[in-house]
């Protein structure tokens, strides 16, 4: 019995292992504010990926506690194929108000952002908060 419940665990650990899910700073934008965005399983489907705009921040590093799109979807259905990539998401460009192709790659405490229209890509590099 006790084998059993360690395969188990060994089969389950890439679910719980892999860190995207938590809260992730943005870089800063062209006036020095940045969002905090919670990434976690999608509500629909927990094999997905999604995120919201948690907080935002000015370029002193103050809270917006205002701000218009708190709440907001901004990454989506991302799919996870292998440990530490996602693919064949959606992301939301606040500042552009359009959505693009996305993809995101984790490693360790780092989660690169991609959103892309045909070939043309644009991207951060987001760090861990929490």
């Amino acid at each position: 019995m006790r084998i059993f419940t360690i395969l188990a665990l060994l089969a389950a650990a890439p679910a719980w292992a892999d860190g995207v899910t938590g809260i992730w700073k943005t870089e800063p934008g062209d006036t020095g504010g940045y969002l905090h965005v919670r990434l976690g399983p999608c509500s629909n489907d927990g094999a997905l990926t999604c995120g919201v705009i948690d907080k935002a921040f000015d370029g002193d590093g103050a809270a917006i506690a205002n701000y218009a799109n708190l709440g907001k979807p901004i990454v989506w259905n991302m799919q996870n194929p292998s440990a530490g990539q996602y693919r064949k998401g959606k992301i939301w460009a606040p500042d552009r108000d359009k959505t693009y192709n996305s993809k995101m790659d984790l490693s360790g405490a780092t989660l690169t952002v991609q959103g892309c229209v045909l070939a043309f890509c644009r991207g951060q590099t987001w760090t861990k908060v929490q």
